[in-house]
């Protein structure tokens, strides 16, 4: 699974997370919420 680009919808407690590859096709969606984000995105 490659990731081309990810999108984060920003919230106050639960974060939604997806992601497509490079033809468009979706290969993440996650609920994260604000304390597990920041282990969840390598950054």
């Amino acid at each position: 699974m490659k990731i081309a680009t990810i999108g984060i919808d920003l919230a106050k407690e639960i974060f939604q997370v997806h992601g497509v590859d490079d033809h468009g096709k979706v290969v993440l969606r996650k609920q994260l919420r604000l304390n597990k984000i920041t282990k969840f995105l390598p950054i």
